[in-house]
């Protein structure tokens, strides 16, 4: 398989490969619109809401739950993505969106990496971008396969590490960890015994991924440096940086708790703790 995250100048040795632009925002701003203003040449758009996760289930799931292995298979092979394709995905966001299509994609075993530093370097090193809409993409043929239990934990399990001192990294701002800010989450706080790790701190000063060296320092400092860890963040996105930096670190990919907090606070039976973690 692939390094999780990749430069540009892999892209110019793949041609190959299929380029997603994953654009989405918290504060409701389209992401299509921004497709259209300016992407990368070739680039298609996947739609975190329509084709990464799943809106039929309950609020315990959180905002963003993984699809069934059908229904995000359906939509893979709709975008032209294949059993065998080569997938490079990218966001204005340092691969914040990006992440949860890779994360999703090498769960699965494909092929599939950010583009380091996404569209605001690849703009930065003066490469062109084109604006319109995607041509209609030639529809593959992607298997579906079952969500892998050992890469994925649910609250319980995400509870019960945090409380034996087992690394839970929350990827939220530290506002939103501490419970200062609640934006759209039922209730403030964090999963007790979580420790506050950003999304945004993997990333260096120019919006690159930092080093493999550079993120050891970083997740040993946190704690998580041994044994598996699991990652979780509002909704189960940015969460997937962490996931994807630890694996570029060499260590063991946390498993993804995917209905994070916005799954936790909706559920007025678990415990939310504020505050740092102590």
């Amino acid at each position: 398989m692939i390094e999780p995250v990749v430069d540009a100048t892999f892209l110019d040795a793949h041609p190959e490969a299929v380029v997603a632009d994953v654009r989405w925002y918290l504060d409701g701003r389209d992401g299509l619109a921004a497709f259209e203003a300016g992407h990368l040449p070739g680039a298609l758009w996947v739609d975190l809401e329509g084709a990464l996760a799943a809106h039929d289930r309950p609020a315990t799931e959180g905002r963003h739950p993984f699809p069934t292995p059908e229904a995000f298979a359906a939509a893979m092979g709709a975008l032209g993505i294949g059993d065998d394709s080569l997938v490079v995905a990218y966001d204005d966001a340092g691969g914040m969106t990006a992440g949860r299509l890779v994360t999703m994609l090498r769960m699965l075993g494909c092929d599939a990496a950010v583009l380091d530093g996404g569209l605001t370097v690849w703009t930065s090193e003066g490469r062109s971008v084109v604006d319109g809409p995607a041509p209609a993409p030639t529809p593959a043929v992607f298997t579906p396969r079952p969500w892998p239990t050992d890469r994925l934990a649910d609250a319980d399990e995400t509870l019960a590490q945090a409380a034996a001192g087992g690394a839970v990294l929350d990827a939220r701002a530290a506002e939103r960890f501490t419970g200062e800010v609640a934006l759209i989450d039922p209730r403030p706080g964090h999963v007790p015994g979580a420790r506050n790790a950003p999304w945004a701190s993997v990333l260096g000063p120019d919006g690159r991924m930092k080093s493999p060296d550079e993120l050891r320092r970083h997740y040993a400092a946190l704690g998580a440096d041994e044994g598996q860890a699991i990652a979780y963040c509002g909704s189960g996105v940015s969460a997937c940086m962490n996931v994807l930096a630890m694996e570029r670190a060499g260590l063991t990919p946390p498993r993804l708790y995917v209905a994070s907090w916005s799954g936790w606070s909706s559920d007025p039976d678990r415990p939310a703790e504020l505050g740092p973690h102590r």
